[in-house]
């Protein structure tokens, strides 16, 4: 049965009215990074109405994925993940244009990607380095910025945060992309938003064999994960974008 693309949004539409999804429709937005946070992020953002979605991200899916990426499953180990995604996100909106570009963000790739095209901007990348150029570089621009901290070895729920860059707290990954840009001696451009949480736990497990799964090779360092915390942190990021494109 065709269903008619008005109906897909109409509950989101009686909570937040017509005006704010004409907004929702026409707002353009670049997830960096795709997996256990960004794939997440991408899809709350097209199911709630978000017409144009930019997903960047160079990796394909591995085993160690199906535990907390949306687009990965025990069919798809080897595919391109932001082919996945993309044929995901359309399944759910087929009237949204979604731009998969199949890359990394680097200092070296940062000029091809025109982040003044985007109303928001929203960072899930891993890499140390790769955060701090597109934290860098983002708040240079007027799009809104939003970025992730770790969302590794965490359980709680409860204990998810959002707090400003500067003021996130008991957070590894904070403190050390505050600790590099200080050291850089080139501050971000204004203030952003961050998704973070103080919790920091141990592995109590073996480590996986990176021969088994190839896509390990690429981490500097291999730490649990779990879906609800994945989820949260990427569901969050999304609601504080919408909220912001809408006001």
């Amino acid at each position: 049965m065709q269903v008619m693309n008005e109906d897909l949004f109409s509950r989101t539409e009686l909570l937040l009215g017509a005006e704010a999804m004409r907004r929702l429709k026409d707002a353009r937005v670049i997830v960096f990074g795709i997996g256990g946070v960004g794939s997440w992020c991408a899809e709350a953002l097209i199911r709630s109405g978000i017409g144009y979605l930019t997903i960047v991200d160079a990796d394909r899916i591995s085993a160690s994925n199906v535990n907390r990426q949306l687009m990965a499953d025990s069919e798809n180990i080897g595919a391109v993940k932001t082919d996945e995604m993309k044929k995901r996100l359309l399944r759910i909106n087929p009237e949204a244009v979604v731009n998969a570009r199949n890359e990394v963000y680097t200092e070296e790739t940062a000029d091809c990607f025109n982040l003044r095209d985007y109303d928001c901007i929203i960072d899930c990348i891993d890499s140390l380095k790769d955060k701090i150029t597109l934290i860098l570089n983002a708040t240079a621009t007027d799009a809104v910025f939003l970025s992730s901290m770790g969302s590794a070895l965490k359980t709680d729920p409860t204990k998810i945060r959002v707090a400003e860059f500067w003021k996130v707290r008991g957070c590894p990954l904070g403190s050390m992309l505050r600790k590099r840009i200080r050291q850089k001696g080139i501050m971000p451009s204004k203030d952003f938003l961050c998704v973070y949480d103080e919790e920091v736990l141990q592995n109590k497990g073996a480590a996986p064999d990176p021969e088994l799964d190839p896509g390990l090779f690429k981490k500097a360092a291999i730490n649990g994960t779990i879906a609800h915390i994945t989820g949260i942190f990427g569901l969050t990021l999304a609601g504080l974008a919408i909220n912001t494109l809408i006001s």
